[in-house]
């Protein structure tokens, strides 16, 4: 008897056929990899139920002077303050507010919609334009809110007065597509004017002052690109500008230029104009055939293990609901996004940065925000329900598990027979595990199982090739280690 063991390394690997992906994971869902164990995400509880009436499409959060937090959400048509205690206060502009759209509309004609966007040869409606979903940027320029929806294009401000809505920013450009508050103190509207290449930021710390003069530092540029804006980020030293097909930064030099700007990626745009998250380490965003980085200096797509999977996953009509957050707790940035076979975001892919691996899974978020100034992370669903994340264990019904691509037993060559699972120290009681073998690579598969863990446990089946899947439905931290099957040769089926 020989004891082989069931070493995969971590994360999941989903490009090409379900044979490429031999001797890694294929499948999971609400599971992550750390130390190179297998074990499940944090679960979630509901911080505020119906938090919205409508889906949020943005969440900020931030201290005010006296150190209390705040949390704005977004949605199409509305601003929800929440305060630390929970309360809920409508702050969403009563004068000269357009509201958005909750869903996008992908009527494109020649030329519409976003460059490189869906596949060559497949038809789509002659008329129209591109619709996106209503997003909102969000941030803060002191204690105060400053807020910009994708359709209506007005720079807003709250005060954190509750009695106040917020309310425009005199002399601010309209029509903007976003705007981002950069290290500097300078508000940047993106888009500024309906130019969908302009930037125009307020002179310094001083955010109704937007027009240049040689007493202060407002300004604006156009920046080089085919495409148009789509959301700016906060980085250490610089501001990070993507568009729809390029990556740009904005460096402060002081008057008379105040900010020079520098191409650093092409063809790296971004899908969305919330699908772009920037921590330490650098900047992440979705783009429309890859993942890409900007690690301050240069923009360079990412090895994705699980590309060709998203893509052929994801609906290329509401891919502006595309959604990142950062997990820093577990060193991940999580993508939620929306399925072909859905209309809303009910799916996920993460990377962990630190490690190197990817994982997929279904989860139906549409915001979130990382933790600091909050205890958990806080991610919203379509329903408006706001809830605490990496929380306990309770996933909502939902059973993590992760499920292998084909194992070879020993060379692949020869029918191996299978007698008993040894786990480690790791993996006994809260997990079970079940197989599902082959003969050939188009056989009918066979399924064995479950098996709950004990040390050794008794199986039975044999194959040239194996696929293992291990889940838990207990409220449990488990891990799963590195197992070993007992198996000898087995001549003939």
């Amino acid at each position: 008897m020989a004891l082989i063991p069931l070493q995969l390394p971590p994360g999941v690997y989903r490009n090409g056929t379900d044979f490429e992906s031999s001797n890694r994971w294929r499948d999971a869902n609400l599971v992550r990899w750390r130390d190179g164990s297998l074990r499940p995400v944090g679960g979630w509880d509901t911080r505020k139920a119906s938090a919205t009436a409508s889906v949020p499409r943005g969440i900020h959060a931030w201290v005010d002077n006296s150190n209390a937090s705040a949390l704005v959400v977004g949605t199409h048509n509305k601003l929800i303050y929440i305060n630390a205690s929970g309360t809920l206060t409508d702050i969403t502009p009563t004068s000269g507010f357009t509201a958005g759209d909750v869903n996008a509309v992908l009527n494109v004609a020649y030329g519409g919609g976003f460059w490189g966007l869906g596949y060559y040869g497949v038809t789509r409606p002659s008329t129209g334009v591109y619709q996106e979903a209503t997003t909102w940027a969000l941030d803060n320029f002191g204690q105060n809110l400053v807020a910009c929806s994708s359709k209506d294009g007005k720079l807003w401000e709250w005060t954190l007065n509750v009695n106040n809505k917020a309310a425009a920013i005199a002399n601010a450009p309209t029509g903007n597509l976003s705007m981002v508050v950069t290290e500097e103190r300078f508000i940047f509207a993106l888009g500024a004017g309906g130019n969908p290449r302009k930037v125009q930021w307020c002179d310094r710390e001083a955010n109704t002052v937007w027009s240049p003069a040689a007493t202060n530092e407002a300004g604006d540029f156009e920046l080089v690109t085919s495409g148009q804006i789509m959301c700016g980020l906060r980085m250490r030293g610089t501001t990070l500008i993507l568009t729809d097909t390029d990556a740009h930064i904005a460096i402060y030099s002081g008057a008379p230029f105040v900010y020079g700007f520098e191409r650093v990626g092409t063809a790296c745009g971004v899908v969305s104009r919330k699908a772009a998250v920037a921590i330490d380490q650098g900047a992440f965003w979705l783009g429309a055939n890859g993942f890409f980085m900007f690690d301050g200096s240069v923009a360079t797509e990412l090895k994705c293990d699980v590309q060709d999977y998203v893509f052929r996953n994801i609906s290329n009509s509401q891919i502006s609901k595309a959604y990142a957050v950062h997990n820093s707790q577990h060193s991940e940035i999580w993508w939620f996004y929306t399925s072909a076979s859905s209309t809303e975001n009910d799916s996920y892919v993460t990377y962990n940065y630190k490690e190197g691996h990817w994982s997929v899974g279904s989860l139906d978020r549409t915001a979130g925000v990382d933790k600091g100034v909050f205890d958990f992370p806080i991610w919203a669903d379509a329903g408006g329900d706001l809830y605490h994340h990496e929380f306990g264990l309770d996933h909502d019904g939902e059973v993590p598990f992760a499920e292998s691509g084909s194992i070879s037993l020993g060379n692949g060559d020869q029918i191996m027979r299978v007698t008993n699972l040894i786990p480690d120290e790791l993996t006994q009681g809260d997990v079970k595990v079940s197989f599902k073998t082959r003969f050939h690579p188009n056989d009918t598969e066979r399924t064995y199982g479950s098996y709950t863990m004990e040390n050794p446990t008794s199986v039975r089946f044999s194959g040239r090739q194996i696929r293992m899947r291990i889940e838990s439905n207990k409220l449990a931290d488990w891990r799963a280690g590195v197992m070993r099957i007992e198996a000898k040769l087995g001549g003939g089926r």
